[in-house]
């Protein structure tokens, strides 16, 4: 992989002068935003950045740093900041004179997408897909899906996880794990049963591994099955076959075997939610292909759209029973996305993206997980491909049932600062906001990733209290 990344340099006198004046006005912008802004703003307040250039992995701030990149836009990003694949699709579609914004019109553009999309479906699946463009963003996608599995079956019952993360919006919302964010808004869950998602490390039935999953498995099962067990027939099961926000949790492939046979048998449609995991992210295109499990729902955002914003809805048309304007939105029409999309999806499977995302992300997981030893502020490595979690725990603390160490959201934050002060983009996720989130682009080149090591290994050493170098990028 040869992908170049770093930004590119002031053309003229008159560009370094912009960015002398971008670099003087970037406290200003921060103040600015911290007054105009709401409170629910998130990522702003951990990366005290203000952007101004970036390519690849890369991130110019107006004050002159540079960062390695492993956010990637919640991984969106899947090539990076600009790759010229995708620069080049939207000047091109801009040159050509192509409408921008179309509602749900046929165009070339869509058509084009919708090709390069559904020939990375497995074709069990593809064959008798059909898709629906959503508003903008993953949630409502996620809203759509719940939508249409209860207007196809006629019934209103949910069966969501603990730990999910499925979006902000009510139904979306409704079906996640976050306690504090539904605190506020009454009843909103009243049609959701939560089961358990097979975490091994903090096992909620204190077992872990594979038992821990055959029992989530059973539960599931036994429950719906139990003539009072107190949950009607649902509408749908929904899930992520690795839960992001909620800590970098894969499911385990037999696992989601299981809830695929129990959903079929009992005439329950399964959603599955792919706007994190696909587009190679976790080593395969879609994260189900693990698994070999054939949803009756896709819930796809995020990378798909090169960067731009674009959500789908892929399902089986058996439940195709909407009628005319069921559920729509004025910017599901987003040429420039669809451009960037085709763009996106053609060059990760032509260059084979999602397999290298397995080699590098097996590699860097491997590298995290032998510090465990050196470093007992770390109590798990996990993830699949270049979607990885590192749980951070207080070792002096109490292990519970299952031998893990109690949270350390503390120790987290000081590592997520330490990182950003060493040029290292990364963030939080997980129950207690304790685990360390790398989502680096697909692109990572072997220079990249054994730097984002260095980097986030030595924040990690400074916060077990073993020193670390500070080294400024």
């Amino acid at each position: 992989m040869t992908v170049s990344t770093s930004p590119p340099t002031p053309a003229t006198a008159a560009d370094a002068d912009v960015t002398a004046t971008d670099a003087t006005a970037a406290d200003a912008i921060l103040r600015r935003q911290r007054a105009r802004e709401s409170s629910a703003r998130t990522y702003a307040r951990s990366f005290p950045v203000v952007p101004v250039r970036a390519y690849g992995m890369t991130v110019e701030g107006a004050d002159g740093r540079r960062y390695l990149d492993c956010l990637a836009g919640a991984g969106s990003l899947a090539l990076g900041h600009n790759h010229p694949v995708v620069t080049e699709a939207l000047r091109r579609t801009v040159d050509s004179g192509a409408p921008l914004h179309v509602l749900d019109l046929a165009t070339r553009e869509k058509d084009a997408f919708t090709d390069a999309l559904f020939a990375t479906l497995p074709s069990s699946f593809a064959d008798r897909a059909r898709i629906h463009f959503c508003g903008p963003a993953g949630t409502d996608a996620v809203e759509a899906a719940l939508k249409l599995a209860q207007t196809a079956t006629g019934r209103h019952g949910l069966l969501a996880f603990t730990g999910a993360y499925h979006g902000m919006t009510a139904g979306a919302l409704a079906v996640s794990g976050g306690v504090a964010v539904k605190r506020p808004v009454p009843g909103i869950a009243a049609e959701v049963t939560r089961l358990p998602y097979p975490y091994s490390y903090r096992c909620p039935f204190g077992v872990g591994g594979e038992r821990g999953a055959r029992l989530s498995a059973v539960y599931a099962e036994r429950l719906l099955d139990d003539p009072n067990g107190g949950v009607a027939p649902p509408a749908a099961m929904v899930l992520e076959p690795v839960q992001g926000e909620g800590g970098v949790v894969p499911a385990p492939d037999g696992w989601l075997r299981e809830m695929r046979r129990i959903t079929a048998g009992r005439g329950i449609p399964l959603i599955v939610d792919e706007v994190q995991t696909g587009v190679g992210r976790t080593g395969a295109f879609w994260a189900v292909e693990h698994s070999g499990t054939v949803p009756d729902v896709m819930v796809m955002s995020k990378a798909i759209g090169g960067g731009l914003p674009l959500a789908v809805l892929v399902y089986h048309e058996d439940l195709d029973v909407w009628p005319p304007g069921a559920h729509t939105g004025t910017f599901r029409g987003n040429t420039l996305a669809m451009a960037a999309g085709a763009a996106t999806l053609r060059h990760v499977a032509r260059e084979g993206l999602a397999e290298r995302a397995a080699r590098v992300g097996a590699r860097m997981t491997a590298r995290l997980d032998a510090l465990r030893g050196e470093l007992p502020v770390i109590g798990d490595v996990r993830g699949r491909g270049l979607m990885i979690g590192v749980e951070l725990v207080d070792p002096g603390g109490a292990p519970d049932v299952r031998g893990a160490l109690p949270p350390a959201p503390r120790t987290a934050a000081r590592v997520r600062a330490a990182c950003l002060e060493r040029g290292l983009i990364v963030e939080l996720g997980g129950r207690y906001d304790a685990t360390v989130r790398l989502l680096p682009p697909l692109v990572i080149t072997d220079e990249e990733a054994e730097t984002v090591l260095e980097r986030l290994s030595d924040a990690l050493a400074e916060a077990a209290g073993r020193g670390g170098t500070g080294r400024p990028a």
